[in-house]
């Protein structure tokens, strides 16, 4: 395993900035040696003719230029080219060129620090346009409003193009997105009017005087086939309808909207011998009242349909403190493995049922509920009991 997939992974803008803070200070190194090679050099060539003298504290430094002159015009014998003379010359230079050093180097490391610190201003500055592509993706994520788009100006560059390519990209999705729709309107009339054309010539085959009995079972049979076909039609437009962003919200009260479709499933839940329980509190969210009213019913069907006999099924609304609506329904049941929660929201999916088995349901049930949901910037979970059976609740907005 290579040493770089154990580190952690910086942001791009601290990047670029110790990129830029590394970048200055090794431009700053650089021009450090060359001033220091440059020094030492013309200080060799410039000794030539420089008279020295040792301060009182004992340092080294050129004679002023007005006691120069009066220093004899040739030096005193012995004196020139001398190991006291180059001595002196040598010292000079080392406390020259260390004094360079010292405070060449310390003025590079505070330039570094500040010209770091203005590098990561600098570096949020030329990120804000991709910040701003960030924040619009994820705001068209959580609306689902495909209308939106960056419409960026600017120079013809990198980001820009980035921008227009992103923009095109939501145009092509809008324009899929509206194609969905108007499919789904047509298929919802191709698909829904030869049923009920079905329905109504079987149900009048049956009801003639002339009808024997074997005509009468065949008919039965197929207004079952066919009660399959429109439960799963239906499901599948109210799937592709649920995964579209609701556009015109109205406030409503989940909690009414409870005890009405709880109400509708007392003779279900009575024929199946399963207590229904409705416990509400106040619970007030905005949405489609007819879409969030198809989430309970979805969930009623589901706990009573999955449920063992002599069993319970419980309905809750609750306001969490943060204000959210919360809407739960627990039932009774056979025992459900956690490794198998996530599937029972893929359509098609049953627990411990074949997926051509239609007796008990098509299996979009849970599906249309997240779906609903999501689109409502909600979100759905469920979690096993213990002995058996499912809890699942509904997160809403205010």
């Amino acid at each position: 395993m290579r040493l770089t997939s154990r580190l952690p992974r910086l942001p791009i803008r601290v990047r670029l900035t110790l990129l830029y803070g590394a970048l200055f200070m090794a431009c700053g190194v650089i021009l450090l040696g060359v001033t220091y090679l440059l020094l030492d050099a013309g200080l060799t060539d410039r000794f030539d003719g420089v008279a020295l003298q040792i301060t009182k504290e004992g340092g080294i430094a050129p004679v002023p230029e007005a006691s120069a002159h009066n220093l004899p015009s040739e030096p005193a014998a012995g004196l020139a080219g001398s190991p006291e003379l180059r001595e002196l010359q040598d010292r000079y230079r080392a406390a020259t060129l260390q004094s360079l050093l010292r405070q060449g180097a310390l003025a590079l490391g505070v330039l570094t620090v500040v010209a770091t610190l203005f590098g990561y201003l600098m570096a949020g500055r030329v990120l804000r346009p991709l910040n701003r592509i960030s924040q619009t993706a994820r705001r068209i994520t959580s609306r689902g409003d495909l209308s939106e788009r960056l419409a960026f100006t600017g120079p013809r560059d990198e980001v820009t193009e980035l921008a227009d390519t992103f923009d095109s990209m939501m145009g092509r999705l809008e324009k899929s997105f509206q194609d969905q729709q108007r499919f789904i309107a047509d298929a919802s009339h191709e698909l829904r009017t030869p049923l009920a054309i079905n329905r109504t010539l079987v149900e009048v085959a049956l009801r003639r005087k002339t009808a024997t009995e074997d005509t009468k079972r065949l008919g039965t049979s197929l207004l079952a086939v066919n009660e399959r076909n429109e439960r799963l039609i239906n499901g599948l437009l109210a799937l592709a309808k649920g995964e579209t962003e609701v556009a015109n919200r109205t406030p409503v009260d989940l909690t009414e909207l409870a005890r009405h479709t709880a109400e509708l499933h007392q003779s279900q839940a009575a024929e199946a011998g399963i207590g229904l329980r409705l416990d509400t509190r106040p619970a007030t969210t905005s949405g489609n009242a007819v879409m969030l009213e198809r989430i309970i019913h979805n969930l009623l069907e589901n706990a009573i349909r999955y449920n063992e006999p002599n069993g319970w099924v419980r309905l809750t609304t609750r306001t969490t403190p943060h204000g959210a609506a919360t809407l739960t329904v627990e039932n009774t049941g056979p025992v459900v493995a956690c490794q198998d929660i996530e599937a029972l929201f893929q359509p098609f999916r049953r627990l411990g049922a074949d997926r051509i088995d239609s007796e008990r349901g098509s299996g979009l049930g849970l599906a249309i509920v997240r779906a609903i949901a999501r689109s409502h910037d909600g979100d759905v979970t469920a979690a096993p009991r213990e002995r058996g059976g499912l809890m699942v609740t509904t997160t809403l907005p205010r």
